[in-house]
């Protein structure tokens, strides 16, 4: 059976009830002990419950577009890109004060809208893509034979030189960002309302994710970049070109971390050069969650900790009255991750072995 063959025979029914059985488990606990230690706690109706999930995915959409960057990187090169918040920040930033700032002063952003947000993404896009580039070429390729605590060493002082290169260049302080007035409010789906800025997200970020793998299974650059993944030597030997194929790879896991900036902002209405640090750590863990160097496992993770997040704090804490729960979620994020080591070290869907690429 080819890698591609076992590619589409991932387990996806295994894995549902994996996760199925984990989040039915997890909820039959702590409501026991809310019902039993500590009473029934906060009550929310079935309508706070919804917008806790779809506020979970649109978070979890944005956690999984950035771990794509983590895990792409790590199947090809087997190294953990710990300057890839950077790359997301950069183009939260550059399009923020850049391009945000001077359309929405000029009165171009309401009066076009969807023109606006367009030219915003395109320069997030291409200055992540811009600074992914030039680290690979400057502070990876050359270090590509090195021993593996080397270029992990690389990438935390990479991290540390773009987030103080963009403080240097925009100033330390928050910089706001300007939202449509379209995009304010809520809007009604199916009798329910949810914020159109999470709505859009959400939206925004399955259409890259399904792009993103298609992209990677049906293209001839997808095809180089699994065949780089399966065996640099041997992909060399059949002409592909692995400098350009690697590069790609940190082109296109950026480009995936420019769209998620944009969506960042738009949700956070703000931007500042350490906004990479936490959403980087977050995206981390979601591709360890989903198993790193899976695609369909980054984007599995990154949801399913986006909901967590959201879900966690009113169901896990607020029941045991601990003062605000809400801003425990973190806690429960890690020890989520904590508990997925301990007994699926290998990640929701699985880490890619030798005989299994994503």
């Amino acid at each position: 059976m080819t890698t591609s063959q076992r590619l589409r025979t991932i387990d996806w029914i295994g894995v549902a009830l994996w996760v199925f059985r984990a989040v039915i488990i997890i909820l039959v606990i702590v409501g026991t002990v809310r019902k039993l230690f500590f009473g029934a706690g906060t009550q929310y109706t079935a309508s706070d419950w919804i917008d806790f999930v779809v506020s979970g995915l649109s978070q979890g959409g944005l956690y999984a577009l950035i771990a794509l960057g983590y895990t792409m990187v790590y199947g090809v090169l087997f190294m953990i890109n710990f300057a890839h918040g950077e790359f997301f920040m950069s183009g939260a930033m550059t399009s923020t004060v850049l391009v945000a700032g001077t359309l929405s002063r000029s009165g171009f952003m309401d009066e076009q809208p969807v023109i606006y947000l367009v030219l915003v993404t395109f320069a997030a896009v291409l200055t992540s893509m811009g600074v992914a580039l030039l680290t690979e070429r400057v502070a990876y390729r050359p270090l590509r034979r090195a021993p593996r605590l080397v270029p992990l060493i690389t990438a935390i002082g990479a991290s540390f030189f773009w987030q103080y290169l963009f403080r240097g260049l925009f100033g330390g302080d928050l910089k706001p960002f300007p939202v449509p007035a379209i995009l304010d409010g809520r809007v009604t789906i199916l009798g329910l309302e949810f914020l159109k800025t999470r709505v859009v997200v959400f939206a925004v970020s399955i259409v890259a994710l399904l792009g993103l793998y298609l992209f990677v299974q049906r293209t001839k650059t997808g095809r180089a970049i699994r065949a780089v993944a399966e065996d640099k030597d041997v992909a060399t030997l059949m002409g592909v070109d692995v400098d350009r194929t690697i590069a790609t790879t940190f082109a296109v896991g950026a480009a995936m971390a420019g769209i998620a900036a944009v969506l960042w902002v738009l949700v956070f209405k703000q931007a500042n050069f350490f906004m990479g640090f936490v959403p980087g750590i977050k995206a981390f863990t979601a591709a360890v969650l989903g198993g790193i160097g899976s695609i369909p496992g980054a984007a599995l993770g990154g949801l399913f900790l986006g909901v967590i997040e959201a879900v966690g704090p009113p169901l896990f804490l607020e029941g045991l009255g601990l003062p605000g729960a809400h801003q425990l979620k973190d806690v429960i994020a890690f020890l989520l991750l904590v508990l997925v080591l301990i007994f699926r070290p290998q990640g929701i869907i699985g880490e890619r072995l030798a005989e299994k690429k994503a």
